[in-house]
């Protein structure tokens, strides 16, 4: 378990990346190359490192859609759910007006959709009786 400074150093770290600066504003109290040293040494840290490795990736799944979430967003398209905000010039100057998705935007989503359950693929049924034949052309 990381005590208080350690948390608070690893979360700057994970903010700015920068060691030095973050181990000063942790409270550590080192200055100019001990600073520098010091936060070094804390990087190696093996609970800093685990703590720090654990929220960059927790942080890094977060900033990448989900499958679910992508065919959500395909289908709030395709259902012409979303709205897109479009400039669009007055007399008074330009106003920012929301637009529906447009027959193409929605086209191509459900095109993708129809995709993702390999609809457009076509599924030939071929049924039959075929005899077995076993020949036996070994040499004895």
């Amino acid at each position: 378990m990381l005590d208080e400074r350690q948390k608070k150093f690893a979360d700057l770290f994970l903010e700015t990346g920068n060691a030095t600066e973050s181990y000063k504003q942790a409270g550590y109290k080192a200055k100019g190359n001990a600073a520098e040293a010091a936060a070094s040494r804390l990087l190696r840290n093996v609970k800093v490192k685990a703590y720090i490795d654990e929220i960059a990736e927790q942080n890094q799944n977060n900033r990448i859609a989900s499958r679910d979430e992508i065919l959500e967003y395909l289908t709030k398209v395709m259902r012409g759910e979303i709205s897109e905000e479009v400039p669009v010039p007055t007399k008074k100057g330009i106003s920012i007006v929301d637009v529906d998705a447009g027959i193409k935007d929605r086209t191509k989503a459900a095109e993708l959709l129809g995709k993702r359950y390999a609809m457009w693929t076509e599924n030939k049924n071929i049924e039959g009786n075929l005899g077995v034949t076993i020949v036996d052309d070994i040499d004895d």
